[in-house]
């Protein structure tokens, strides 16, 4: 297959035009994906044929994608920009409905039952037959079988009509609530057991249920896809991608992520965390070269006579900082703190000591509890079950909790020690007791704000940010894990 010759019947575009649209894509949605890569993946689909979409996304998958995290999102793209590929599907022109080419092509022999009546095709079944047919296939696995009859179901249940601007999501629910999955896992567990020649042992039956399970979400994922290439169909490409562009694991707003979205920012950040301590290592061992040293340079210069001079410098050897995390855990910011604590300590090793401190309006100490620890996250949720950080009425005051943290802890801050604040500085009016701060700045090696707010927000309403900034050495605007990641390799 040549990229110049025109693709299968999935739109105007030469294959190497769609190609380079689909890279494009990828990067909008924060794939990094370099020159070297693309032209990789070029190369690569010119020995896969593009009927076989399996293989094809394969292909570019091993070329363009470096994350796991990263690979739901390549899915989504590769779906939007190759859903109408394939001998299956060929697209009918404006004024036409989308639908494979052969619905009937699907029941070949040993693929499943012929169905009866009507033509034989399956426009004629009746919804109790579709689902009889569906619970067949699902108790068979047969793959070939589910991928007709999420058709044929989105066909009569999704009420797709062309230009109507409803997202996937409701067209999936009607069709899913019209098929009645909810009740089908624990129909096709008691047929499984009916069938079977003896009682099914615990293990016997925690595998079968696992295993429909699975057959379930496959069909639901069938149903999604079909919904999806009508959409493209009927709206275009560049539409849909855009619609279905969802950020990243590292780009996920902290203080706005879904709980989808906090369950893989907490393994996106594992990798993480290991990624950051070899680099950090790296940038400790492999430092810049330090001031010449004229003394060793004289002195190895002598054996040819000193010309030419090969200067000679001192290396420099960069002590470990030590750090400590004062940290707002109130309201939306909690996630943020969670995450940074998290981070922090899974690479406390490049560090010489790190000690916590959490509060709302009142502060407390919580270094203990990630002290002899191998689990993290479990620390962290510690410190939001445990901590002692309510005062008066759980409201963020930094004004105080930043003078219990003088009146205690102040004689522990030192010329090596470095300072990070995490909060948005939303004081809820009350006194802000800045001078703190400077005092903080005054015996620290550094004092470094970081909050999770978008900084258009900064300094409106009651954040009082650039007063507290002012004692600072740097604010940051830290609102993912790209941007943690990027400002703690600045710590060392």
């Amino acid at each position: 297959m040549s990229l110049a010759e025109p693709p299968t019947r999935a739109g105007d575009k030469p294959l190497l035009d769609l190609l380079s649209d689909f890279i494009v894509e990828l990067r909008r949605a924060g794939l990094p994906v370099s020159l070297t890569e693309n032209l990789d993946a070029m190369e690569a689909v010119t020995h896969v044929p593009i009927e076989d979409r399996e293989a094809f996304k394969y292909a570019l998958g091993a070329t363009l994608v470096k994350n796991h995290a990263h690979w739901k999102a390549f899915e989504v793209v590769f779906e939007v920009y190759f859903s109408l590929r394939g001998p299956e599907y060929e697209v009918i022109r404006e004024g036409d409905d989308v639908a494979p080419a052969d619905e009937d092509a699907e029941f070949a022999p040993g693929q499943g039952q012929q169905p009866q009546g009507g033509g034989g095709g399956m426009q004629a079944l009746t919804p109790e037959q579709l689902a009889e047919m569906l619970f067949k296939a699902l108790m068979n696995g047969d793959a070939a079988m589910l991928a007709a009859l999420a058709r044929q179901a989105v066909t009569r249940y999704a009420g797709m009509e062309p230009g109507r601007p409803v997202g996937g999501t409701y067209y999936l629910y009607r069709t899913l609530r019209n098929l009645e999955l909810d009740e089908m896992l624990d129909n096709l567990m008691e047929a499984s057991r009916d069938e079977a020649p003896e009682d099914l042992t615990p293990l016997e039956e925690r595998l079968e249920r696992d295993e429909f399970a699975d057959r379930i979400e496959q069909l639901k994922r069938e149903i999604e896809a079909e919904i999806r290439r009508r959409l493209v169909a009927d709206r275009g490409v560049d539409a849909m991608a855009k619609t279905l562009r969802k950020p990243l694991p590292e780009d996920v707003d902290f203080m706005h992520a879904s709980r989808e979205e906090l369950a893989n920012l907490r393994k996106a950040i594992y990798p993480l965390t290991r990624k950051l301590a070899v680099r950090l290592a790296r940038k400790r061992r492999h430092g810049r070269k330090g001031p010449l040293d004229f003394r060793s340079t004289m002195r190895h210069s002598l054996s040819y006579g000193g010309v030419p001079a090969e200067p000679k410098f001192r290396f420099p050897r960069p002590a470990k900082p030590e750090i400590m995390v004062v940290a707002d855990i109130s309201g939306s910011v909690a996630a943020f703190a969670r995450f940074t604590l998290h981070l922090v300590y899974a690479i406390s090793s490049q560090f010489s000591k790190v000690r916590s401190f959490v509060f709302i309006d009142g502060l407390d100490e919580v270094t203990r509890f990630f002290e002899g620890v191998e689990d993290i996250g479990e620390a962290v949720h510690r410190v939001n079950t445990e901590a002692d950080v309510v005062w008066v009425d759980g409201h963020s005051d930094y004004g105080h909790a930043l003078g219990v943290f003088w009146e205690r802890f102040n004689r522990d801050i030192s010329p090596k020690t470095t300072v990070l604040v995490l909060g948005d500085a939303r004081n809820n009016y009350h006194a802000s007791q800045s001078w703190i701060l400077k005092e903080v700045q005054h015996r620290a090696r550094k004092v470094y704000w970081l909050n999770p707010e978008p900084r258009a927000y900064w300094d409106t309403g009651d954040s009082i940010v650039g007063e507290y900034g002012t004692h600072c050495d740097g604010v940051y605007e830290v609102r993912n894990l790209r941007q943690l990641e990027t400002f703690v390799e600045k710590l060392v």
